[in-house]
Parts: structure tokens; C-alpha cells; sequence
């Protein structure tokens, strides 16, 4: 019996230039209000938003839905559970992750041995790196996640386009340009030298939003 995986719903901002971020990955407040907004709207409709562990580090993000943003109270039965994808136990005890104000679940690879929170909940797959696949269809057993929004960072992102467990890709694109070498790209990961390894995706959305372009995709 196949076990089920939620939908993926990956959503970012890049500049003009596909980056999500300025050097180093310091982040870069790319997105509008009323693409805020739309971001708020994913997060309020889905059952877990997840990001790497570098996202964690570098942004510290709470994760939690900004009902403020969309003008409503908050939905105390609509709390998305919030994830972070940790290999080595990196995440900060200080993170706003860590704070126990949410519902929050990390996964690590196997050979990690950080103890965790008692309120955290903390799992384990894969050998050396987080197997992308078993650690969905834990969400899903342990938690009945049926929609998951992906946020980032590159690495993330880049995981589950390759792992074929994206869904839906949404993408802001900002008119901006940030250039250089050492700034994330939506994409990361080893070198595309010709076709072969290219990622085909099907457009099935464009829209003209704040001062940039939203384009919807999904995988072909």
C-alpha cells in the first residue's frame, strides 16, 4: 500500500534575476503588501508550513499565521503546525520556532542525538540528510497534514522539485535585480549542463500583483 503525502504548495519571492535573497542568503523583504497578504492566505489554508533549517537560522521566522494582515481573528482551529527540516539539529534554542506558542515538529537525519523540548515534536529518517519523502508521509500519519506549504530556503526548495513532491510552485517576482555569486537562487543544487536535467514546469498563471509579476506553476 502506497502511503499518502500531503500536496505541496511551494511559495517564494526572487528578484528579477531568480534570487531569493542578498549575499550569503541575508534576507531580502522582496514581497509587497498585497503579496503578503496572499502569502497569509496560503498559511491560514494549510495543515504545516515548512522551511530549512538555514531559513531558521538566518530569518528566525515564527511560522504563524499574520491574521492581522488579513484583517480577521485569528482561527485557534486553524493553527498550521510548523516544521522545520534539520539534518544536524542546528535549530537555535532561541529560535522562535522553539517558543511553544505553536504546535512545532523537526526532523533530523538518524544519527542526530539532540534531545529536543518535551513540546516539540522530533523525528528522525534518513542517513546523513532528511529523507524528504518518509518525513511527509510522517506529517501525514502523525497529523493528518493534507496541505503543506513549503516556504524555503533554496536547499529546501530545491529537495522537493528534485524528490517530484512539489505540487504547486508559486512565485513573486520582484522588480529588483541583486546579482552576484553568493546570493541564493531559487534553485540550488549541482549544475545543469543541458536539457536532460532541466525542470519542466506547466504555467497555469500570471498576474500582475504590487509592482511585480505572480506566476503559478505546476510540475508538468
Amino acid at each position: 500500500m502506497t502511503k499518502h503525502v500531503p500536496k505541496v504548495w511551494i511559495n517564494c519571492a526572487v528578484s528579477l534575476d531568480g534570487k531569493l535573497a542578498f549575499a550569503s542568503g541575508r534576507r531580502a523583504n522582496l514581497s509587497g503588501p498585497n503579496d503578503m497578504r496572499r502569502v497569509q492566505r496560503i498559511r491560514s489554508a494549510s495543515d504545516a508550513i515548512l522551511v530549512g533549517v538555514g531559513t531558521v537560522i538566518k530569518d528566525n521566522p515564527s511560522l504563524k499565521v499574520h491574521w492581522e494582515l488579513l484583517g480577521i481573528k485569528p482561527k485557534s482551529h486553524r493553527t498550521p503546525i510548523r516544521v522545520v527540516i534539520d539534518s544536524n539539529g542546528r535549530t537555535p534554542k532561541g529560535a522562535k520556532v522553539m517558543d511553544g506558542s505553536a504546535p512545532t515538529a523537526i526532523i533530523t537525519a538518524e544519527q542526530c542525538k539532540r534531545a529536543f523540548p518535551t513540546f516539540v515534536h522530533h523525528a528522525s529518517f534518513g542517513n546523513g540528510h532528511v529523507d524528504i519523502r518518509m518525513a511527509l508521509e510522517w506529517l501525514s500519519t502523525e497529523f493528518g497534514v493534507r496541505k503543506l506549504m513549503v516556504e524555503g530556503g533554496s536547499r529546501i526548495i530545491t529537495s522537493f522539485i528534485n524528490e517530484g513532491l512539489a505540487d504547486r510552485i508559486t512565485v513573486f517576482v520582484a522588480p529588483v535585480l541583486i546579482g552576484g555569486i553568493t546570493a541564493p537562487s531559487l534553485m540550488a543544487g549541482a549544475d545543469c549542463r543541458d536539457e536532460k536535467c532541466m525542470v519542466k514546469l506547466h504555467l497555469v498563471g500570471v498576474k500582475r500583483l504590487d509592482d511585480g509579476v505572480l506566476l503559478d506553476f505546476k510540475r508538468k
